[in-house]
């Protein structure tokens, strides 16, 4: 009887000891309750309780943690249905608001960031639900966070991992990106097209324009000849003219016949002449000739006289 009554007092000095002996693990928050009462928060390291008199209420991990949203339908606003899933990094700031104000604070956080999803995207379009994710993210965050912080609760950060159109809808999005992609490549290949015929048109232009001032100062070149030429003719006749008036018939005959002479050269270079008839006597293009031989005759005794030497005068 005393060998029972001594291992009932051994265990009953056990039980206390480890009632009373408390040892809270790293990363985590023990509530310590008073009669089911919450009365203190235990922080990581070794305590001391009172059996019967206090225990442990709830054992919150105070560490960050991941929360997986599941996938579901959501409708756009232009009635496009969607599958959407995330994941959520929450974290609990305080123990016993995190133990005592939700029952469930999984569950209640999961589905208030399911309800937020469903809202936020069903007031976007799909193209933008699609095309702004960051926008999403902060819209979820900042509604989250706030809904969620009287439950000593902090979001740290919210991230759509997908968002799925149906098959159907992907494969209408396919062709219009194709065919958005031909608008544009039409768009560049015209825009090519009109820059060349842009510069092809500049081109011509400069062209003939070069051309004109080319032509311009081709005439101009010809007019000048031809005024030089018609001086010269002009100078000939004078000289002629003042060659009769001094009785000297063989510059006429010179002048008379130097003209005939051009009349024949352009008369057997023209294609169009095959045979030439010449009704003239042969005694008035000889003495024309015999002019102009006198004439050079005349002309070299004058140049001649110029350059002999003045003769001293005999003495």
């Amino acid at each position: 009887m005393g060998q029972i009554l001594a291992l009932v007092v051994v265990f009953l000095v056990i039980v206390a000891i480890v009632k009373l002996v408390r040892i809270v693990p790293q990363g985590f928050e023990w509530t310590v309750e008073t009669f089911g009462k919450y009365t203190s928060t235990l922080s990581p390291g070794l305590h001391f309780l009172i059996p019967v008199y206090q225990a442990v209420g709830r054992k919150v991990n105070m560490m960050e943690q991941v929360l997986d949203v599941p996938s579901q339908d959501v409708i756009t606003k232009d009635n496009a249905v969607v599958r959407v899933d995330g994941v959520v990094f929450y974290q609990v700031l305080d123990a016993s608001k995190a133990a005592y104000e939700v029952a469930n604070l999984e569950q209640a956080s999961l589905a208030l960031v399911m309800t937020n999803i469903r809202t936020v995207l069903g007031s976007m379009d799909l193209d933008e639900s699609l095309s702004k994710r960051d926008e999403i993210n902060a819209r979820l965050l900042r509604v989250v966070d706030e809904a969620t912080h009287p439950w000593g609760v902090k979001v740290n950060r919210i991230e759509i991992k997908d968002i799925a159109p149906p098959r159907d809808l992907i494969d209408a999005m396919a062709r219009q990106m194709k065919a958005e992609r031909e608008k544009r490549a039409n768009i560049l290949d015209a825009e090519g097209f009109r820059q060349a015929a842009i510069l092809k048109a500049e081109g011509e232009k400069q062209s003939v324009i070069l051309s004109a001032e080319g032509d311009k100062e081709a005439a101009f070149r010809a007019a000048e000849a031809r005024e030089r030429t018609a001086a010269a003719e002009a100078k000939a006749t004078t000289m002629v003219s003042e060659a009769i008036a001094s009785g000297n018939v063989n510059a006429l005959n010179y002048f008379v016949a130097n003209n005939y002479i051009e009349a024949l050269k352009e008369m057997a270079h023209s294609p169009n002449q095959k045979m030439l008839l010449l009704p003239i006597e042969a005694t008035g293009v000889i003495g024309a000739m015999a002019g102009i031989a006198e004439l050079a005759k005349e002309s070299l005794g004058q140049q001649q006289k110029s350059l002999a030497p003045a003769q001293p005068p005999l003495r």
